[in-house]
């Protein structure tokens, strides 16, 4: 499972008043495991950046003079992104001027959902906290993940804060079934059980290092506290 976990910044708020994307910052999830494999380009969007967007994210029109345009880098980034879900807090924000982009770029360009499926964390966040705050800085204090240098917008930045982000808030087990063998197949029928074979390389183990160990501890601690002392994991484990 690919997931790229995307944000941009831009020079304004509507693509339709001729505003562009000037920051594309990703990162990369592969089986919700960070690989380091991120993509992070500023870029010229040929036209001045309002005054307010300047305030939000601290990007000028001087530091972006010798920047590629979005043309110069858009194959590099459909090659990154195609056939990725792609994790957006505030989707329709960042696909509505991405499509703009592809649209300036190639009038036959499919839109960034047609080659991606595309999951927004505002939505996710909105119906596991209904009636509250779901910007990232309120998330980032609601899943304790630390926002500390995120004095100013940046496109990398605040999508490495949301893969953390989205990790917890997705972090339940998927699925889990006791008992039985297989999964069931679109015609409804159960498969049978799977058999590694004899052959099979030997498995690598991937022990926790001292960080993830005290990260853990502090997750225990923080489900204790939240279900009155009775986190079983906390009991098994310790």
């Amino acid at each position: 499972m690919r997931q790229i976990v995307l944000d941009t910044e831009t020079t304004g708020l509507e693509p339709a008043e001729g505003h562009r994307i000037i920051e594309i910052g990703c990162v990369e999830l592969v089986d919700r495991r960070l690989t380091r494999n991120n993509f992070h380009q500023y870029l010229q969007p040929d036209r001045e950046i309002d005054q307010g967007a300047v305030q939000v994210h601290g990007i000028t029109n001087e530091f972006l003079r010798d920047k590629p345009r979005f043309a110069d880098i858009a194959e590099d980034f459909l090659g990154y992104v195609r056939g990725a879900e792609l994790i957006i807090h505030n989707a329709p924000f960042d696909v509505g001027f991405l499509n703009h982009e592809l649209d300036l770029w190639r009038k036959d360009a499919q839109p960034i959902g047609d080659l991606c499926r595309i999951t927004d964390t505002l939505v996710m966040a909105g119906s596991l906290h209904p009636g509250q705050r779901n910007s990232l800085d309120a998330l980032c204090k609601r899943y304790e993940v630390n926002n500390s240098q995120r004095d100013l917008h940046g496109a990398l930045l605040d999508a490495e804060i949301l893969s953390d982000l989205y990790l917890a808030m997705s972090g339940g087990q998927v699925s889990l079934s006791l008992g039985t063998y297989g999964r069931l197949e679109t015609g409804g029928a159960r498969a049978g059980p799977h058999r590694l074979s004899a052959q099979r390389p030997p498995l690598v183990v991937v022990r926790a290092g001292a960080e993830e160990l005290a990260a853990h501890r502090t997750r225990l601690a923080a489900i204790d506290e939240a279900s009155g002392g009775e986190c079983l994991w906390l009991k098994i484990w310790s």
